[in-house]
């Protein structure tokens, strides 16, 4: 909080705002993304010490269950999808230790995907690779370690159901395990350094 209050000044002409909740902080970035930022709790987030445990995105209604099959065939992910009949639906998609994925499905019309993206490590790499290049959806071969999608598809009727670039990695990627930290900001993806990630 104390160092949320320490840069309100200097962001006063954005959308940066906070509010402190029960247990967490909510906290809206410059840009107008929303973040809770909670303490570090295994029981609750897994082993992630560091990091984003669970991403939410608004998507149209009667998307839900394409995107989670999406995930299921294409990644093997575990999904689940609930919802009573007065409540929006929501599927999370289990991506990792305590990494969710939530769509939640909205009446509003979504705003036009504006190029942002995700980053995924994933075990497996040829398989959900050689699948999605089946499908069509690859969009970018960015190297032997890296590839990258924009489209999750209705994999009955091939229709693209939601936008949101995936950055998509093997575990054998430099980057992998990278540590979490007040990073160099000399520390680029082009002359990464392992171990060099501290800023002194």
């Amino acid at each position: 909080l104390a160092r949320l209050q320490k840069m309100q000044p200097a962001l006063a002409s954005t959308k940066f705002d906070f509010t402190e909740g029960d247990d967490y902080v909510a906290v809206t970035c410059p840009w107008g993304n929303r973040l809770r930022c909670y303490e570090p709790d295994p029981e609750r987030f897994g082993l992630t010490p560091i990091g984003i445990v669970q991403l939410e995105f608004d998507v149209p209604v009667g998307t839900i269950g394409a995107i989670a099959r999406f995930y299921e065939e294409m990644f093997e992910a575990r999904s689940h999808v609930h919802g009573r009949p007065a409540d929006p639906k929501v599927a999370h998609v289990n991506v990792g230790d305590g990494q969710t994925f939530a769509f939640r499905e909205t009446a509003a019309a979504p705003a036009p995907y504006d190029g942002h993206h995700i980053q995924i490590y994933v075990a497996d790499f040829s398989e959900p690779h050689r699948r999605l290049q089946t499908l069509g959806v690859v969009s970018e071969e960015s190297s032997r370690h890296q590839f990258r999608i924009v489209d999750l598809v209705d994999l009955e009727s091939g229709r693209t159901v939601f936008q949101v670039e995936h950055e998509v990695r093997s575990m054998t990627h430099p980057l992998f395990g990278r540590p979490l930290v007040n990073r160099n900001p000399l520390q680029t993806n082009q002359d990464y350094r392992r171990g060099h990630d501290a800023f002194r």
